[in-house]
């Protein structure tokens, strides 16, 4: 029986308790959680007060008229319209502007462009989002040299020392601006009685909209003595984080968000967080009564029971995912996403940027965090392992790495039928550390919900290892199969008992169902696919636990279809070149299909995703069996937003 934890929750908030500590747009934040049906509590923590008598700025202004500042780093679009009030009330603004316009102007983000706009000027450097001081720094060291510049900082609220003081080892000359500074409200009775509410477990969400928030709600709790009873409060709250910067404050407290919005806006953030609201109220409480520390936790720590292994599998037998592969009834159509887990998402491209593709790889803990926050963010039904399909290569011998730009790349390609026999025996115990990914991922993803092993199917694979990386017609893979049919199936048997005892080994580490990706198959003919292939996808799949469903996905395989499902797969993936209708009628109403917008369309309107969309849905006549997913993987520029509308629109339009 699916649970409502399970399904797309169509009600938004669906009458959880948010509190907000917003002050500028108090009121059009509770507008927002009352719009998405949430309960809303206003608790503003903090008033502006303008610094237009500054010293500090009429002295940079002077000195920048003076031509004595080389660049300006603007913090915020209401701090550079405030700088400019301010000083107008000393200097003609039009010679301030002049001389800002001379300087090298650096606007954090879109809001400083804005305000810039209203000027007529422009920025020299725009810093890309998440926008934090990090972004800064490392966008200033590949645009400019800092040594030696005098730079100024237009600060907001408080200074950033940790940014001031990395700019100065950089060998800058840094000069300080602030133009307004951040007090309490005059009436804090608000911020009490929400600091009251969260510390008695009464709040289910918390929404932070900026870093100043996060001081003054501590520095209130402090006062009134409870900062321990507030943090206890925390862990069974949901914690909302608007950006990167608020996240970072939230961690110097002690504190993990729990979401955070891949654009930093307050719509996105409410729109966001309560589409997965009443999952993650329910997630993060259930990990706090099975004794995990939800103020410091990650993805990866999470329990969902303390209960057997079989009780859990019972839970996931009975999920909407595995019901699908099984041909049965389900309350609506599961959804996941081929490279769900990848370039497109923030979350990924951060943990990126500290180590390569092969290292993430083969790093347990980080690839099942990858691979939790995907699930998380898209709120999917089922998880797949962040791997690769090339992993089983590195130990048959052949030599394997990643080239930036250039992809995979095979050291020693397999060329002959020499080559074939010096493939070295396949040891299941060289790849596990994507067994021990799969433990951590099962462990800590809801029960509900189902982790997708996978592997590359003996033929894309052997192409790989003969063509030595990717390939447009296959000359040589092609060449040593018709060459020497001999070498060549002595290779395919090779990867194929490799691939049987891989998979079996993923199976025993937690996979409900694996995936087997034949990316390449499609440039064989009928004849070359049922001699040189099928025989040995017949005895892999075969080889493979009876009680695991595995699904079998190629790219431009229209003309093979009828004879892949004779491979003996449980579930058969479409790319997004066939007509769905057609091709499941093709494969047979007794296979489970899975498939297949074509993944260029999440590029286009919310409108137009769900027209798509519904058009496949509506061709598969809410026939038992059907798994909707993308034609082919992710593109890597693919806007996060769109993605999500696509996973609720199938959740909702396909609900029985």
């Amino acid at each position: 029986m699916q649970t409502k934890n399970n399904m797309k929750n169509t009600n938004g908030f669906n009458g959880l308790k948010v509190t907000s500590f917003e002050s500028r747009r108090a009121r059009e934040i509770e507008k927002l959680i009352n719009y998405y049906g949430g309960v809303p509590r206003v608790a503003p923590s903090m008033r502006e007060i303008p610094l237009s008598e500054s010293k500090e700025a009429f002295k940079f202004a002077k000195e920048l008229i003076a031509g004595k500042f080389d660049m300006v780093i603007l913090m915020t679009g209401v701090g550079t319209r405030a700088l400019v009030k301010a000083v107008s009330t000393k200097y003609p603004e039009t010679e301030f502007l002049k001389a800002l316009k001379s300087s090298t102007i650096v606007a954090r983000g879109p809001k400083p462009v804005a305000a810039l706009r209203e000027y007529k000027l422009k920025p020299d450097i725009t810093v890309p989002e998440p926008n934090t001081w990090r972004d800064i720094l490392s966008t200033l060291e590949n645009e400019t040299e800092l040594r030696g510049m005098k730079v100024a900082v237009q600060e907001y609220g408080i200074s950033n020392k940790e940014f001031v003081s990395c700019l100065r080892n950089r060998g800058a000359k840094v000069t300080s601006v602030p133009i307004y500074k951040w007090a309490l409200p005059e009436d804090i009775e608000p911020l009490k009685a929400a600091i009251k509410s969260i510390s008695d477990s009464n709040e289910d969400i918390a929404l932070f909209t900026s870093s100043q928030q996060i001081y003054h709600l501590f520095e209130t709790t402090r006062k009134m003595g409870c900062l321990k009873k507030l943090k206890e409060g925390l862990k069974s709250t949901v914690i909302a984080s608007i950006g990167p910067t608020t996240s970072e404050t939230l961690y110097r407290f002690g504190i993990n968000p729990d979401y955070e919005p891949d654009s930093p806006k307050m719509g996105n953030l409410i729109r966001e967080v309560a589409r997965i609201g009443v999952y993650f109220v329910n997630k993060k409480r259930t990990a706090l009564k099975n004794g995990v520390d939800t103020n410091k936790w990650r993805p990866q720590d999470m329990i969902w029971s303390k209960g057997s292994q079989k009780s859990r599998k019972e839970i996931t037998n009975n999920s909407v995912f595995m019901k699908a592969c099984r041909n049965e009834e389900t309350d609506y159509t599961p959804v996941w996403l081929m490279r769900q887990a990848g370039r497109y998402m923030r979350e990924y491209r951060e943990i990126r940027a500290e180590l390569s593709f092969l290292e993430l790889c083969k790093n347990p803990s980080l690839a099942a965090e990858v691979t939790l926050r995907a699930v998380d963010r898209l709120n999917v039904d089922a998880a797949i392992i962040f791997a690769d399909i090339l992993l089983i290569v590195e130990p048959l011998g052949v030599g394997l790495e990643f080239s930036k730009g250039e992809g995979p790349r095979i050291r020693r390609p397999i060329r002959s039928g020499n080559a074939v026999d010096r493939i070295k025996d396949f040891k299941p115990e060289s790849l596990k550390y994507v067994y021990e990914a799969l433990r951590i991922t099962r462990r800590a993803l809801d029960p509900e919900k189902a982790l997708i092993g996978f592997a590359g199917a003996p033929f894309t694979v052997a192409s790989y290892m003969i063509e030595g990386g990717g390939s447009r017609n296959y000359e040589n893979t092609k060449g040593l199969m018709y060459k020497d049919p001999k070498a060549w199936h002595l290779m395919m048997e090779k990867l194929s008992s490799a691939t049987s005892s891989y998979l079996n080994n993923q199976i025993k580490a937690g996979a409900d169902a694996v995936q087997l990706f034949d990316s390449w198959v499609g440039c064989l003919s009928r004849d070359d696919y049922q001699e040189f292939v099928l025989p040995h996808m017949k005895k892999l799949v075969s080889d493979i636990r009876k009680d695991t469903p595995v699904i079998h996905f190629g790219t431009g395989t229209a003309a093979l279809l009828d004879l892949i499902k004779d491979s003996g797969s449980r579930v058969i993936g479409f790319d997004w070149r066939v007509d769905i209708a057609k091709a499941w009628k093709q494969v047979g109403y007794d296979k489970a299909v899975q498939g297949n917008l074509d993944p260029l369309i999440l590029f286009s309107s919310h409108s137009e995703i769900r027209k798509r969309a519904q058009k496949i849905l509506d061709k598969t006549k809410n026939r038992p069996g059907f798994i909707f997913n993308l034609g082919h993987g992710i593109l890597p520029k693919t806007p996060v937003d769109n993605v999500m509308a696509l996973v609720d629109y199938v959740h909702e339009y396909s609900q029985k």
